[in-house]
C-alpha cells in the first residue's frame, strides 16, 4: 500500500463516501486516480464491493493505534529572549492556556494518556502537571550543551506508536487522531530556507539540495513500530559521538537522502510554532507573557510603548551572560542577561560602581541602563563593528595602545579584584567536588610559590579590566571601545595584558609580541616575568572559573582544558626566569 492508497484509507474510516467523485473532490487526486487506487485496495482485501473497511482493514489500524506521546519541552528556547528567562516556552500562554496544556489536553481528547514530558530548562514549572494530568517528567541531565537529540535519546524505549511533540507548538485544530495508518512528519506549504526537507513528486520527505528551499519543519511526528525500532537504533548509534551533540533528532530518521517518515502537510493558518516574543505577539497580543519584567525595564528606560520593541533575536550565548538585540525607534540595543551561576561569581554592584566611572569617559559602549542588583544591562548597539582579531598585529598593537592609554588614567573604585581570593572562592563554589585533573593540588601549590615573587614586585595599582580579552575590544571606523568591565577591579594593569594572552591563546612568541606592543619595546626583564606569573595563575583561576561553570551544566571544550595548561607551562617559564634573575 502506498502513501497515496492509505489517505484515501483514512477518508473512508472517516466517511463513508458512495461516489468515487465525492472521494476525488475530497482527496484531490483525480477521478482516474481514485478509481485505480479504489480497485488495488479492494483488490488487497482493505475495501470491500461498497467501499467499507474490511476486518483486514480494522486490524490494520489497530496496529498502529496511537498509545503514548513524548513532549519534547526541555531546551530553553534562546529565541524567545527575553521570556525565556522567565518562564520556559512549553509554559508560553496563548489565549489564557499554557502550550503545554493545549498539547496534553488534545492528546487526552483522542485517549492517548500515557505522556512522556522531557525535562530540562526551569523543569519545576513543569512539576504540577504530574498531578493534574498523570503524565511522567523525563530530566535530559545535558538541555544546556546538547540538542533534542539527546531528550529523545531518554525515552527511546517509548517511540512505538506514539506522537513525538514540540512543547512550542500550537495547533488551532487538534493534529492528533484515534487512528493512524503509517509514521508522518508534519511540514506545511511554505518554504523555508532553513529546512533539511522537501516533499517530492513522490510524496517522499527528501534532503533538500544546496540551492534549495525546504518545506517548513512543524516537528510533530508520529511513529509507527518499524519506523521506532529503526529510529531507537539510530539514536543509540548517533549519541554515541560527539559530532552529534547538536543536532536535531530528525537527523536521526534519515536513510541516506530520505525520511523514514511520509509527510503530512498542514495548513501555516492552523498550527504555529512559537520561537520568538513576536511570534507570540503576533498570536495573542494579550497573552500573560508579554507583560515581562524585562520588557517594561526596555519601555521604560527607552520611554516607548512595548510595541515599539521589536526585530528581538537572541546573539550567541557567552561564556558568562546571556544577551539580545533589539530594534526600538529606529536604534538598536542589546540586554544583557546573567547566565548561570554569575550571581555568585560576579558583584552587580560592584559592576556598577565601575560603569559610573568608564561611561562617563566614553571608554565603554553606551549605557543606558544598569541595575547593580541583578546585573540587567542595556547598552546601544554600536553599529557596524567588529571585534579584534588577536592573530592580526596591526589590531594587537591599536589594542595594546589604547589599553595602556585606560590605565595610565589611574581610574580608582572602592573594590579590588584578588586573583587569588578568586582561584579559591571558585574552588568554594564546586561545593565538595574534586577537581577533574589528577595534579590540581601540586599545580595549585605552584601557582602559590609564584605568588609570593608577585607579591615581591612593585605595582602601579588602578582600575584594571582583568577580562580584557580580543572579543571586548570593538572597533567602530577610527574608535576603540572596550566593553564588558563586570570582573573590572583594582589590580596590577599588567593582568590585563596576561588575560589577552591566554584568551588569544597565543604561543610564547606570540606573548613576546603581545608585551612588546605593549610597552612599545621597552619592558623591563622583571616585569616581563611577572607578567609570564600572571598568565601562569591567571590561566589557572580561569580553570576553577570552567571548572564551576561545568558543574552548573555549561562546558568550554578546548578553552578549559588549555587554561590548565597554560598555568603548568608558565609556571615552568616564570620559575627559569626567576633562577636567572
Amino acid at each position: 500500500m502506498n502513501i497515496q492508497e492509505m489517505e484515501l484509507m483514512n477518508i473512508l474510516k472517516c466517511h463513508s463516501y458512495k461516489r468515487q467523485r465525492d472521494l476525488s473532490e475530497v482527496s484531490g487526486y483525480s477521478l482516474g486516480k481514485v478509481n485505480s487506487m479504489l480497485k488495488s485496495l479492494t483488490e488487497q482485501e482493505y475495501l470491500d464491493e461498497k467501499l467499507h473497511l474490511t476486518e483486514k482493514a480494522r486490524q490494520l489500524y489497530e496496529m498502529h493505534r496511537p498509545k503514548q506521546a513524548i513532549i519534547l519541552a526541555a531546551g530553553s528556547g534562546m529565541r524567545m529572549v527575553p521570556i525565556n528567562v522567565e518562564v520556559p516556552k512549553g509554559m508560553l500562554e496563548v489565549k489564557n492556556e499554557p502550550l503545554i496544556e493545549r498539547i496534553i489536553c488534545q492528546l487526552r481528547e483522542i485517549q492517548v494518556t500515557d505522556i512522556k514530558i522531557v525535562v530540562g530548562f526551569m523543569k519545576e514549572q513543569y512539576e504540577y502537571l504530574i498531578d493534574k494530568y498523570n503524565v511522567i517528567l523525563v530530566f535530559n541531565e545535558h538541555y544546556a550543551t546538547r540538542n533534542n537529540l539527546y531528550s529523545l535519546a531518554k525515552v527511546k524505549e517509548c517511540l512505538e506508536n506514539a506522537y513525538i511533540i514540540p512543547c512550542d507548538i500550537w495547533c488551532e485544530e487538534s493534529p492528533f487522531s484515534s487512528f493512524e495508518l503509517y509514521s508522518w512528519y508534519m511540514v506545511n506549504e511554505q518554504e523555508d530556507e532553513e529546512s533539511m526537507i522537501k516533499i517530492n513528486r513522490k510524496r517522499e520527505l527528501r534532503t533538500v539540495g544546496e540551492m534549495e528551499n525546504g518545506n517548513r519543519m512543524i516537528g510533530i511526528a508520529y511513529v509507527c513500530t518499524e519506523e521506532a525500532r529503526r529510529l531507537k537504533k539510530k539514536i543509540e548509534e548517533m549519541t554515541g559521538y560527539k559530532r552529534y551533540n547538536h543536532v536535531f533528532w530528525e537527523e536521526a530518521a534519515f536513510v541516506q537522502d530520505r525520511m523514514l517518515f511520509y509527510p503530512k502537510v498542514v495548513s501555516s493558518q492552523k498550527v504555529f510554532e512559537i520561537n520568538t516574543l513576536e511570534e507570540l505577539r503576533d498570536l495573542d497580543e494579550n497573552s500573560d507573557q508579554l507583560n515581562s519584567e524585562l520588557l517594561d525595564i526596555i519601555s521604560n528606560t527607552l520611554s516607548c510603548d512595548l510595541k515599539e520593541i521589536v526585530e528581538i533575536e537572541a546573539l550567541k550565548k557567552g561564556m558568562t551572560n546571556r544577551s539580545f538585540r533589539f530594534r526600538c525607534k529606529n536604534k538598536r540595543y542589546i540586554m544583557r542577561i546573567p547566565g548561570e551561576g554569575t550571581g555568585e561569581m560576579i558583584n552587580r554592584s560592584q559592576e556598577y560602581n565601575v560603569y559610573q566611572v568608564v561611561g562617563k569617559e566614553g571608554i565603554c559602549d553606551p549605557v543606558c541602563y544598569i541595575n547593580p542588583d541583578n546585573g540587567y544591562k542595556i547598552t546601544e548597539f554600536l553599529e557596524n563593528a567588529r571585534v579584534c582579531d588577536p592573530m592580526n598585529p596591526r589590531d594587537v598593537k591599536r589594542c595594546m595602545d589604547y589599553l595602556r592609554e585606560v590605565h595610565q588614567k589611574r581610574f580608582e573604585v572602592e573594590h579590588t579584584f584578588d586573583i587569588f581570593l578568586q582561584i579559591e572562592q571558585y574552588e568554594s563554589y564546586w561545593k565538595g567536588e574534586k577537581s577533574i585533573y589528577r595534579d590540581y593540588i601540586e599545580t595549585k601549590n605552584k601557582m602559590y610559590e609564584l605568588k609570593r615573587y608577585i607579591d615581591s614586585q612593585e605595582k602601579e595599582w588602578t582600575l584594571t579590566h582583568i577580562d580584557a580579552v580580543p572579543d571586548n575590544f570593538l572597533f567602530v571606523n577610527d574608535r576603540i571601545y572596550l566593553i564588558d568591565w563586570e570582573y573590572a577591579g583594582m589590580q596590577d594593569p599588567h593582568v590585563d595584558v596576561a588575560m589577552f594572552a591566554i584568551y588569544s591563546m597565543y604561543d610564547r612568541d606570540k606573548v613576546e609580541e603581545l608585551i612588546d606592543a605593549y610597552f612599545e619595546n621597552h619592558c623591563p626583564e622583571e616585569v616581563r616575568t611577572k607578567i609570564y606569573c600572571y598568565i601562569a595563575v591567571c590561566g589557572f583561576l580561569w580553570s576553577n572559573w570552567c571548572e564551576y561553570k561545568r558543574i552548573c551544566g555549561v562546558e568550554f571544550g578546548e578553552y578549559s582544558l588549555r587554561q590548565y595548561r597554560y598555568a603548568k607551562e608558565y609556571y615552568k617559564i616564570a620559575k627559569e626566569r626567576i633562577s636567572h634573575e
